[in-house]
């Protein structure tokens, strides 16, 4: 453990980082019909171990992970034990929550809750946009820091998990202040004849075909009508279509609505890359910024509706479906802020006193 770091601990270190590792994300449809390769577990497996790398070199001793079928995690766990033989790297200590393991979404909200229930200080997530929204559904206040490893990611960030892991372990363990480290985010919910909100970090999109089949969006004749949080045009997916449209931060305090149309048909068209390698025309018909609180309701009578990408529920037109932008959701880790911080106020340097 880093001396100089324990010294500049605002407060004492939460006993425990939670991981949720999904072993199967980014294996949908999208991966036939487009240009995305599939991580395999190895590659995950290290991922993980770069993650712990950067956790313990912040100070952050105990870390709890999501049991999985896939071999994830003995993959990792064997490569920390070569990593401590050769004496090149330290690790914090890894158990696993009591739970069954069904290989579903079910595992992620499961993990997810436990682990808030356990107060640990973040949840790193590894997975798309579909793990990401899992956890956040079910992780309360505890905040989550996101790696990419699923096929259409436009919620986490791209980015070194070693990094990721300093800055979860720097605002874990209370170098960094949550008011620096953490920032709030939005998320969209849907209801179906006011039941139980269905949630989406990223986009809400309906479309006319009614049967689920494969979940993913691909069949863009379909696109009806698009619901964002947040639209980045740097983007692939659902949310690319609104962000060449009309870009909308994570940070703005509105979202972007927009009624789509056949190409063909449509008054206008955008060329967007909703899954990697793969440009399509979508049509447009008109587009507004979506406020938040506000209920809408859809036009389109009956069909099916994707959250984040993956086709979920399905209504026909006696039903009253209701889309609501909500802010301050739930928190995630701001990395560059933490980064900017800790380099800022000198966290992670010390004066050799051998050189005094």
């Amino acid at each position: 453990m880093l001396n100089f770091l324990n010294n500049k601990l605002r407060k004492p270190m939460p006993p425990k980082v939670g991981v949720i590792a999904n072993p199967i994300s980014g294996r949908d449809i999208r991966r036939v019909i487009a240009k995305a390769n599939s991580l395999q577990i190895a590659d995950r497996a290290n991922i993980v171990v770069r993650l712990l790398a950067g956790l313990a070199a912040c100070g952050v001793e105990d870390v709890v992970m999501m049991p999985e079928r896939g071999g994830l995690a003995g993959h990792a766990l064997r490569q920390m034990a070569q990593s401590a033989v050769r004496g090149n790297a330290r690790f914090p200590s890894v158990s696993f929550i009591e739970m069954p393991v069904t290989g579903t979404a079910a595992d992620s909200r499961i993990a997810a809750k436990a682990m808030s229930a356990m107060d640990v200080g973040a949840i790193i997530v590894l997975g798309g946009d579909g793990t990401h929204r899992a956890v956040a559904a079910e992780c309360g206040a505890t905040p989550i820091a996101g790696v990419s490893t699923g096929t259409n990611n436009a919620f986490p960030e791209i980015r070194e998990p070693t990094i990721t892991g300093y800055a979860t372990g720097l605002v874990a363990s209370g170098a960094v202040p949550k008011e620096i480290g953490l920032k709030p985010n939005k998320w969209l919910e849907v209801r179906i004849d006011g039941g139980p909100a269905e949630i989406a970090l990223v986009d809400v999109a309906l479309v006319s075909q009614q049967n689920l089949g494969a979940r993913a969006l691909w069949r863009t004749e379909t696109f009806r009508e698009l619901y964002v949080a947040f639209a980045d045009p740097q983007l692939i997916g659902m949310s690319a279509i609104a962000g060449l449209i009309e870009p909308v931060g994570r940070d703005e305090r509105h979202g972007l609505m927009l009624r789509l149309a056949p190409a063909s048909v449509a008054p206008l068209v955008v060329q967007a890359p909703i899954a990697p390698g793969l440009v399509e025309p979508i049509g447009v018909e008109q587009w507004r910024r979506l406020p938040a609180g506000q209920p809408i309701a859809p036009d389109l009578a009956a069909g099916s509706i994707a959250l984040d990408g993956e086709r979920e529920l399905t209504f026909h037109s006696r039903q009253n479906v209701s889309i609501r932008l909500v802010e301050n959701a739930f928190d995630t880790i701001d990395v560059a802020a933490v980064m900017r911080f800790a380099a800022t106020k000198g966290l992670l340097r010390e004066r050799n006193k051998a050189c005094v």
